[in-house]
């Protein structure tokens, strides 16, 4: 498959291909994204299969900054695509298909102009495919229009059922949540932030921190946060648990990756200490994290399941009465194209349920600014869509981490590289960016909480100021917008 790429009505010649890869039917990724290559203003994709095949890659939209797009699923055939009708085409069919599921079509309505305007634009773009200049500064504004019109759209929709989600009171006083920097919890400024907005607050548990030698546990930053956070009317949760990124598993059981049944022990002898340790404190645990994207020991799928319910079963054994969640990362599964010891997201999930494990709830993430999968910035469009494709899953749905950046980094974080939303990072955008995804979070009924990342900036920090204080603990814009929803929220309990 090949795809011209058009810019200002000219073949690029310096495209930067960031975030690309290919997917098939129900949008998992192809396992090959090194067969994609940009030079002389195409891109050509190589796969192995000559299955339809649709091109995920970070693209730049007047007005609305560098996002991940996708073109729909489409025919291998010798004469290359233009990418740009493509990626518009792919908008436009994503907008039918959403005002259909949502049932927001209505002639009269004020926004029925600017889809009807997308529309033409396209249809003009099509009458001049042969003349591949014309039909691409075509394509170009009507993905324009499209994205502006879809944008509408899902806040609208998001607006409404949150509404409904408010009079019914379907949210409470524990709904936002913010995850905790133990270091910092007697700064009196950061503790005065952190109790005043929030009822719901996460403890972050590092496994390889807390247990250095076999045996051998330290609890003590563990001790002290409970220790500050309990007996203050808070709900706490703690995890992840289990988390098999090589920084957050012990030195001394990386060395044994060829031992899954080692492993697999080990792992329930940690999760049984913590969780009695601390079942007194803790109202919901994040048992484990990311088994479908993140897996430094290459297990296989049959061994990634049985982790999983291990973690379940343990945290079970030793807690009856909190919330199990099992957190999902990347819930869009790019990593599928680059590792095979991986799972789709959607797939792992129906999975877990079909094997009946023990649990109850997921939990999604949703961090942006990144170069790396599922880091690349997304519009709210896509992030509804995919949220709806966890609608039909029969457990409860958290949202256990959000990020975004208030600035534009550099290397892996520039926005070349990682994406923009409607203009370069600042704090603004990060706030109208929050206050967007909380509607769109809160307005689904079957997502019970949504938990902020990062309180506060630290100096290192993977998504470049995304905490929600700045380094001197003083409230950022984004701050102002979780406690607006905070104050609504309470307001409509009363």
């Amino acid at each position: 498959m090949k795809f011209l790429v058009y810019k200002d009505g000219q073949l690029s010649k310096d495209f930067t291909l960031s975030g690309a890869y290919l997917f098939g039917a129900d949008l998992i990724p192809f396992r090959h994204i090194d067969g994609i290559a940009f030079a002389d203003g195409v891109i050509e994709c190589s796969k192995k299969s000559q299955d339809s095949a649709g091109l995920s890659l970070l693209w730049p939209v007047e007005g609305f900054g560098r996002l991940l797009l996708s073109t729909a699923r489409i025919p291998e055939r010798a004469e290359p695509y233009i990418l740009n009708v493509e990626l518009a085409r792919a908008r436009l069919m994503q907008i039918t298909l959403k005002r259909e599921d949502w049932a927001l079509f209505d002639p009269c309505d004020v926004l029925e102009s600017q889809a009807k305007e997308a529309q033409e634009l396209f249809i003009q773009a099509l009458q001049y495919i042969s003349e591949p200049e014309k039909a691409s500064v075509l394509a170009d504004q009507a993905l324009a229009k499209g994205i502006a019109f879809s944008e509408k759209l899902a806040a609208r929709h998001a607006e409404q059922y949150l509404s409904l989600r408010f009079k019914n009171r379907g949210l409470g006083r524990h709904s936002l949540g913010c995850a905790v920097e133990p270091s910092l919890l007697d700064n009196p400024r950061y503790s005065k932030w952190l109790l005043e907005m929030f009822a719901f607050v996460t403890v972050p548990v590092n496994w390889a921190a807390i247990e250095v030698s076999r045996g051998e546990y330290d609890f003590s930053e563990m001790d002290r946060c409970m220790d500050a956070l309990g007996g203050k009317r808070l709900a706490l949760c703690a995890g992840p648990l289990l988390h098999f990124s090589p920084e957050m598993v012990p030195a001394w059981l990386l060395k044994e990756k060829n031992d899954f049944e080692k492993i697999r022990e080990r792992a329930y002898e940690f999760v049984t200490k913590i969780v009695s340790r601390y079942a007194k404190y803790i109202h919901a645990w994040r048992v484990i994290s990311g088994m479908n994207a993140c897996n430094c020991f290459g297990f296989n799928f049959e061994q990634v399941l049985e982790m999983t319910r291990t973690a379940c079963l343990a945290a079970r054994s030793a807690d009856t009465k909190s919330r199990k969640i099992v957190e999902i990362l990347c819930p869009w599964g790019e990593y599928y194209a680059q590792d095979k010891t991986t799972v789709p997201p959607l797939v792992y999930a129906d999975v877990l349920i079909q094997s009946g494990i023990n649990f109850d709830a997921f939990g999604l993430q949703f961090h942006f600014g990144g170069n790396e999968p599922g880091m690349h910035v997304r519009d709210m469009m896509q992030i509804s869509s995919r949220l709806d494709c966890f609608a039909a899953i029969p457990k409860t749905l958290h949202i256990t981490g959000v990020s975004v950046p208030d600035r534009c980094g550099s290397d892996g974080t520039a926005p070349q590289l990682a994406g923009t939303w409607r203009k370069e990072w600042d704090p603004g955008v990060q706030a109208q960016w929050l206050e967007e995804f909380y509607k769109v979070a809160f307005g689904r009924p079957y997502i019970n909480t949504v938990t902020y990342s990062h309180l506060a900036d630290l100096p290192e920090m993977k998504v470049p100021g995304c905490g929600l204080l700045n380094e001197k603990f003083s409230p950022k814009q984004a701050f102002l917008v979780v406690a607006k929803f905070q104050k609504a929220i309470l307001k409509h309990l009363k």
